[in-house]
């Protein structure tokens, strides 16, 4: 299996920017809501692909956990989004679909299982919280990552650039390229 060294390249790139972007937080009900995580998921899934959305959010929260600048919560948060966005790309090749999967993902996949972890390594106080407490914050946050994903995606879509930028990343797409001049 051949590595991508563009793909891989973007993903640490894209983990980069989650992670400064999670200093641009705001903190609701326990949680940190960082919009850009979920930005950035988005565009894992339309460059890279599900597996590699997931593992960017994945290494993405850990960084930002082992900096102080996230909490556990960031990994069910940020990773299920990540895949459910990047499979609903992947099979119907659409944004809202793909946004659609982003926050639901996170919202109600990422914030019913945040419960279990704050009840878990969180502390008792953490845990007095109904289970459907993260699903509101979480939905606040991925929302706004998912708008503004949604706008630069559509801005790139228009101009031409979204394919090319596709193309130039997307190991299969050469593969084509190559098989269409022989």
């Amino acid at each position: 299996m051949k590595i991508n060294t563009r793909k891989m390249t973007l993903a640490g790139l894209l983990c980069a920017v989650a992670v400064v972007g999670s200093m641009f937080s705001v903190p609701v009900l326990g949680s940190k809501c960082a919009p850009v995580q979920h930005l950035v998921n988005i565009l894992c899934a339309v460059f890279l692909g599900p597996w590699y959305g997931v593992g960017v959010a994945g290494a993405a929260s850990l960084i930002r956990n082992l900096a102080g600048l996230g909490s556990l919560l960031a990994f069910p948060g940020s990773m299920f989004g990540a895949l459910l966005c990047g499979v609903a790309y992947h099979f119907t090749r659409k944004m809202i679909p793909t946004l659609v999967g982003e926050v639901a993902g996170t919202a109600v996949l990422g914030g019913l299982c945040a419960y279990p972890i704050a009840i878990l390594f969180m502390g008792q106080s953490t845990a007095k919280v109904a289970w459907y407490a993260y699903v509101v914050p979480f939905l606040i946050s991925t929302a706004g990552g998912a708008l503004i994903a949604g706008v630069i995606l559509v801005s790139l879509k228009r101009s031409g650039v979204l394919a090319r930028m596709q193309d130039a990343i997307g190991e299969e797409t050469e593969r084509g390229k190559t098989a269409m001049r022989a």
